[in-house]
């Protein structure tokens, strides 16, 4: 029996904005922290415009209409197979590779 859950599988129950930082809570409990530089439109936007989100999908997705912003949760848990982020940052987040 495999324990592994798929990523699509994932869903959303909270969501909170700080200045630097979006935070989820999942369903299975655990909390998700990403930066919000890579998120454009949250970084440039109000507390106000941060805190007015939904969940969409079931959870699957947060959407903010004031800003037009839609964010799955799968590309928090896997960035690299959604987003085109800054080298810099996927290197933080990609797995380490070892020199041959």
């Amino acid at each position: 029996m495999s324990t592994l859950v798929a990523s699509s599988d994932v869903t959303a129950v909270e969501v909170s904005c700080g200045t630097d930082a979006l935070k989820v809570v999942l369903a299975d409990g655990r909390t998700v922290s990403v930066p919000l530089a890579w998120f454009p439109r949250l970084l440039d936007a109000t507390a106000k415009q941060r805190a007015d989100w939904e969940l969409i999908g079931g959870g699957i997705g947060i959407h903010w209409e004031g800003i037009d912003e839609d964010i799955l949760v799968a590309s928090l848990l896997q960035p690299e197979n959604y987003m085109r982020l800054p080298d810099d940052a996927l290197q933080r987040t990609a797995p380490k590779r070892r020199r041959r």
